[in-house]
């Protein structure tokens, strides 16, 4: 399965949820994860999506680390799994 198709995925039960889930891109921001998830209630966390069994670079976790560093938090997302994809929502929502 391709990055992008989990990546719509996310953006489909985040929309479900009431929430805006756009791309995360400016410059200087190399490593930072791919979508910022917002939900009502101004819950707001970091995803960052892989394909299947990928793991994020030595840069990526460096930018998740100094993010959760900040208490935002930062989730690691492989997975099409519906369940996986509400629990990161639920997380959130739930921060």
């Amino acid at each position: 399965m391709l990055e992008k198709a989990i990546e719509r995925k996310l953006m489909t039960l985040t929309k479900e949820r009431g929430g805006y889930c756009p791309k995360f891109t400016s410059p200087g921001t190399a490593g930072m994860p791919d979508r910022i998830i917002i939900l009502p209630g101004g819950k707001m966390g970091f995803v960052e999506v892989k394909a299947p069994g990928q793991q994020p670079r030595p840069l990526q976790k460096v930018q998740h680390k100094k993010l959760r560093d900040l208490d935002i938090p930062v989730y690691v997302l492989d997975s099409p799994d519906t369940d996986t994809i509400t629990g990161i929502l639920d997380a959130i929502q739930a921060a």
